[in-house]
This record gives structure tokens, sequence and C-alpha cells, in this order.
């Protein structure tokens, strides 16, 4: 477990503080160079880039989390703003997308609101040419796939990506990228996700402190787990575990620019 790895979505933010000071003083200790840390909205963004100011290893990204109550104009440009200005120095626009959890939960909500929200993320990574991180499964990524060809725009990051076959294919097309989490240890669907998707259009990521299942039941969800995620995308791809770990890691260096 010597290859390096990077953390390509995590919240970091949402951590509490003695449980973020473990990871960061630990982060050597397995190798992981550095951290994609997604915003949920305003006042995240501004935590995430207070931290990363406090360590060159993490890499914020701003955004505004679909799976919540819209955010009024004022917060909106209180986003935009930020990215505007700290366009130097964040990875990516994210976490943005559609609800699609909450639409679950609540059938009646209104997407359309959602959509042009995300249009007006997407719009703004165009503009500044950063890359996009998405929340977008199942049949919103179709939509979200809708706006990126609208704009003729590829750089895109399908965070913790499920869908059917025929929208993974489109999203290969598009050269568009995914990430795994640790669940592809138990999820056929992930594996399958893994089986079909190419090798260099992936990376890993822990969407930390979301907690995981299996022999990570009641574990702090921390980035050292990648290291078990690789090996199973090792097993299911049939490729040489360091070919894994070399590709995934360039691929994520190549995609944020780090």
């Amino acid at each position: 477990m010597t290859q390096r790895i990077i953390d390509a979505h995590v919240h970091l933010d949402m951590y509490s503080d003695e449980a973020r000071e473990q990871i960061l003083k630990e982060l050597e200790t397995f190798h992981i160079d550095h951290l994609i840390s997604v915003s949920n909205h305003a006042p995240s963004a501004r935590a995430n880039l207070k931290l990363a100011h406090q360590d060159q290893r993490i890499k914020p990204a701003i955004g505004f989390h679909p799976e919540q109550k819209l955010p009024d104009e004022e917060e909106l440009q209180q986003l935009f703003s930020l990215i505007e200005r700290h366009k130097k120095d964040i990875a990516a626009v994210g976490e943005v997308g559609l609800p699609y959890y909450l639409r679950k939960d609540n059938p009646s909500l209104k997407l359309q609101p959602y959509v042009d929200l995300l249009e007006r993320f997407i719009k703004l990574a165009v503009k500044l040419n950063k890359p996009v991180i998405l929340h977008a499964i199942y049949e919103d990524a179709d939509l979200a796939c809708d706006l990126l060809e609208k704009y003729a725009f590829h750089k895109a990051h399908f965070h913790w990506f499920k869908g059917s076959s025929a929208t993974i294919q489109r999203m290969i097309h598009n050269q568009y990228f995914i990430s795994v989490t640790p669940d592809c240890l138990y999820e056929s669907e992930i594996q399958q996700l893994i089986e079909q998707y190419p090798l260099r259009l992936m990376m890993v990521e822990t969407d930390g402190p979301w907690p995981f299942e299996g022999i990570f039941k009641d574990e702090l969800t921390h980035p050292k787990m990648i290291h078990k995620s690789m090996v199973t995308i090792s097993k299911v791809k049939r490729i040489a575990l360091d070919e894994v770990y070399h590709q995934l890691y360039q691929n994520t260096i190549r995609f944020f620019g780090n």
C-alpha cells in the first residue's frame, strides 16, 4: 500500500473537528496526496476555502448540493461571487446537480427550478473553464447530459454514479468521468458499472463522512478506504493493481489539474 491516491469527492467540512484533524494527520501515513473537498452551500464553501488555506493538500470545490431546499437569490449570488473570486483556488464547481432522493421523498417537488440552477452553474463552469462535479443519478443523469451537451462541455465528473446502460454509453461517448466509492466492495450495481466503464474515465472517492456497510460498518469514513476500492476495481476489471493505481491517480490529476 505504497501507491499514492487522491480522494476525488469528500465533504471535509462536515466532519467533526476531531475526526478531520485525525484524517489530515494520517494522510501521509496512508499515501493520500489530495482531497477534493466539495461544498453544500455558501457557509460550506467558506469553510472549505478556509480549510484549503490551512492545508494545501485540500482542494476546495464550490457549489450547492441539490438534495435540499433551493437557495434564495442572495445566497446564490454569494456562491457565484465566491466561485468568481476564488477561481484560481478552487479545483471545480461542485457539488451541483439534481434532487433525485428529495423527489423520492416529495414527489410533488418541482424539478425545473433545480434544472435551471444546474444550468447556471454549468454556464459558469464553462465561462471559467473549471470542471463540474455532479450529483445526478439514474434518469437525472440524462438531464445533466442534456445541459452539458447544450454547452458542448466535457469537463464533467459524475460522482457516485448509478444509471442505465444507455446513459452509461452516452457518458462514455462524451468522455465524462465517474468516481467509485467504497461501496464497490459489496454493491453488485457498482461492480457492474466498474466492469462497463473505461478505466481511463474513472476516479475514486469516499463522499465522507457518508458511512459505509460491509467491512466498513460503524467505521469513520476515511480516505484510506480507497485502497480497498482499488483492489476491488483491479479484480473486477482484471487489470493489474499497480496499473489501476497509476491510471486512476493520473486521471484525477489530469481532470482537476492538481
